[in-house]
């Protein structure tokens, strides 16, 4: 089973519909965080170390991981999925974007 982990801006609306989108999959577990330190669920270095792969939505967010998070990110592949915050939580139009970018790498 692979720890998945969705990353955003502030864990309101692009990391929690990617969480709820894909956690009734029973191949994988899935949590999400924000790296901004106000996020609902902010991003934390065992959460890093948890997760096998992790999704930013934004090149900006994997900057940030990998420069506060460095020593955590030992083992997880980051991947962008290059999705703006356009979105509201659980729009059908990002739902389609996170299946579509998301499964090529889980399946």
């Amino acid at each position: 089973m692979k720890n998945v982990l969705f990353v955003c801006s502030q864990n309101r609306l692009r990391s929690p519909t990617a969480e709820q989108v894909f956690c009734g999959r029973r191949d994988i577990e899935v949590a999400s965080a924000g790296t901004n330190h106000d996020a609902d669920n902010p991003l934390t270095h065992d959460l890093v170390s948890w997760a096998d792969i992790i999704f930013v939505m934004e090149k900006a967010h994997r900057a940030k991981l990998q420069k506060k998070f460095k020593a955590s990110l030992k083992k997880a592949r980051v991947i962008c999925l290059d999705i703006p915050d356009d979105y509201e939580f659980m729009d059908p139009v990002l739902v389609c974007l996170l299946e579509a970018r998301v499964s090529k790498y889980l399946g």
